[in-house]
């Protein structure tokens, strides 16, 4: 397995490991209700350095963006954040991600998911525009979230005012700091305020130490995969491989508003419009007891539907709650979830399931 600048320290530290993405990585330190907890109410740090980083500049690299993306970057400033998704001909999720704009037209950052760096920076290097090159960061980058409502305390002992990030979905890039350049980003998966901070990994050890300095006033707390999955899925923020995958049409996520079909093409564009969307994600609650988990079977009376795809407990709501995968056309007001064997009530909800307060 693979391992973050951070697994020997984080495991010194208390937590306990597990195989993720191919990575040793914390699922949880003093327990996952706890670290949930600390997010939404304080501040919690997370390692979330099994990312991948693909830097792409040039002549191209904005022409390469459009083409391999589905959001629209013409618009995209410097010092701006964009999400998006990437796809194949069939219009199929290769992956989503996030764009940073470092220098308009000509230099972006992608952050990509862990488990799919390696076949994105195939898939994104196969597609360059002339000019234009590609390069993998992420065996050389660490990276850091520190997240909930208490994060900006932590981050503001550490930079100065001038090199925080005041809007969501921005970023600073910081010299004078540490030995090299950062990138202060206000970006997150908790669906709480935060910062994530990217570093070269001769820095790792550093941020790493002066961000649990700045946190042991605020009440800052270690947390791990388990924490940072239900928090997400509070949000109702879709994860790779289990809200979407290569297989799975890109208009059937409810993610359109990341689709621009008004941009003259991008990679999988043809297949979206061919093809009627057969499925669509919605959020379920559970009414009877117990917790839908990944891959239940979800049905409209006797009738099956679909599957969950990501289900928990709800920390914050105290809710037996999951995403589905459901038939585009299938009536909704008589739910069940099979649980083991027996079906549990359920009805459909709004998602986010939670949102923050701003």
């Amino acid at each position: 397995m693979k391992r973050t600048p951070y697994c020997g320290i984080l495991k010194e530290m208390g937590g306990k490991f597990v195989d993720f993405a191919g990575y040793d990585m914390p699922v949880q330190f003093e327990g996952i209700l706890a670290e949930h907890k600390a997010v939404r109410e304080n501040v919690g740090l997370f390692d979330v350095s099994h990312m991948g980083e693909v830097l792409i500049e040039g002549e191209g690299a904005l022409a390469t963006l459009q083409k391999v993306f589905t959001n629209n970057y013409e618009t995209l400033k410097a010092g701006r954040v964009r999400y998006s998704l990437m796809l194949n001909e069939n219009g199929g999720v290769v992956d989503d991600v996030l764009v940073y704009c470092i220098k308009e037209n000509e230099t972006y950052l992608v952050c990509v998911n862990a488990s799919n760096a390696d076949k994105d920076f195939a898939w994104i290097s196969s597609h360059l525009e002339k000019n234009t090159t590609a390069k993998n960061l992420s065996d050389d980058t660490a990276q850091l979230a520190v997240q909930g409502s208490s994060a900006i305390n932590v981050i503001g002992k550490i930079f100065k005012e001038n090199d925080i990030p005041d809007k969501y979905y921005s970023f600073k890039i910081v010299d004078g700091v540490f030995s090299k350049k950062v990138i202060v980003s206000r970006t997150g998966y908790t669906a709480e305020d935060g910062f994530e901070i990217y570093c070269d990994v001769s820095d790792a050890k550093g941020l790493f130490d002066k961000v649990i300095a700045a946190g042991k006033d605020v009440g800052l707390k270690l947390c791990g995969l388990g924490a940072r999955d239900t928090l997400r899925l509070e949000g109702a923020m879709p994860l790779y491989g289990h809200e979407m995958n290569e297989n799975t049409l890109a208009t059937e996520i409810g993610l359109d508003a990341y689709i621009k079909f008004d941009k003259p093409s991008f990679i999988g564009k043809e297949a979206l419009l061919e093809q009627a969307p057969a499925k669509r994600r919605i959020g379920i609650e559970l009414v009877d007891r117990g917790i839908a988990r990944e891959h239940a079977e979800v049905y409209s009376g006797n009738l099956k539907i679909g599957e969950i795809t990501s289900g928990t407990m709800s920390p914050t709501l105290g809710k037996s709650i999951a995403m589905a995968r459901v038939d585009a056309n299938a009536d909704l007001n008589n739910l069940f979830v099979d649980v083991r064997g027996k079906k549990l009530r359920a009805e459909k909800v709004e998602l986010p399931f939670y949102k923050r307060n701003k």
